[in-house]
């Protein structure tokens, strides 16, 4: 069964959570365990994290994995910090949009990279403080923005962005990195990597089972209930039954998240 973000509630297990609204996501399940996209789904106790009182089910369970991945590469990876400046490549996607919320709520300032400035209503529309086309020039636009460098590059488009990623950071920069778009192998010059100490950090959320990823899903709580973060736009809502429409409609491309309900 496939599926990997979620948000329900409780029928079976300690009595403390019956009646529970929770939600969750997962790198096991859907692939080494059975997923989300039935009417009942089994997990560990330590998976359960209680859902924002401000958000819908289907609100909920658009959250998982853009929102997962973001929080471990910005928060707990990069540890980034108030004040500081962070680029995100590929800004009007799920996870740049995610990592804009997330860099804003904590106090940063946030330049977004993308082929095509980004949607009005979109996070990256309303949040960004500065936006710079993905082309030739976006590193030495990005420098003469900060004086020489920003403090972290979130990419979330590699491959063809990665040598443009490495160039945007300045001395002692933190680098993220989660996907490889156009190649997987790529060239730098490894001298001006190491001159300017450049920290290169791979960030991969499947390898949090469900359990693994509850505590990240809690820690993001706050930030909904207090309107800090916001929730994606649902592009298109279908019954469980018509989950075949649903796979489609995603495989056809959307403006938004699609969401299965009962």
């Amino acid at each position: 069964t496939p599926g990997r973000d979620f948000s329900g509630v409780v029928v079976d297990g300690p009595a403390e959570w019956i009646g529970a609204e929770v939600w969750g996501t997962g790198g096991d399940i859907g692939f080494t365990r059975e997923g989300t996209h039935a009417e009942f789904i089994k997990i560990p106790l330590a998976a359960l994290s209680r859902k924002p009182k401000t958000l819908s089910h289907e609100q909920a369970a658009a959250i998982g994995v853009n929102f997962v991945v973001a929080w471990l590469g910005t928060v707990d990876y990069a540890q980034l910090k108030t004040g500081e400046t962070i680029a995100v490549i590929g800004a009007g996607g799920g996870v740049g949009g995610a990592v804009v919320q997330i860099a804003k709520a904590r106090g940063c300032r946030v330049i977004g990279v993308d082929r095509h400035p980004p949607l009005a209503d979109s996070p990256a529309g309303r949040l960004i403080d500065e936006f710079v086309p993905f082309d030739e020039h976006t590193a030495e636009r990005v420098k003469a923005l900060t004086g020489g460098g920003v403090d972290v590059v979130y990419d979330s488009v590699g491959g063809v962005a990665f040598e443009t990623a490495l160039a945007l950071v300045k001395r002692r920069g933190r680098v993220l990195e989660i996907s490889a778009t156009g190649k997987r192998r790529v060239d730098f010059d490894m001298i001006d990597f190491y001159h300017n100490e450049t920290q290169l950090l791979g960030v991969d959320s499947a390898k949090l089972g469900v359990a693994e990823s509850a505590p990240l899903m809690t820690a993001l709580v706050e930030g909904f209930e207090s309107g800090a973060l916001q929730p994606p736009a649902i592009a298109e809502r279908f019954e469980l039954a018509r989950a075949r429409e649903a796979y489609q409609s995603v495989a056809a491309g959307t403006r938004g998240r699609v969401v299965l309900t009962m």
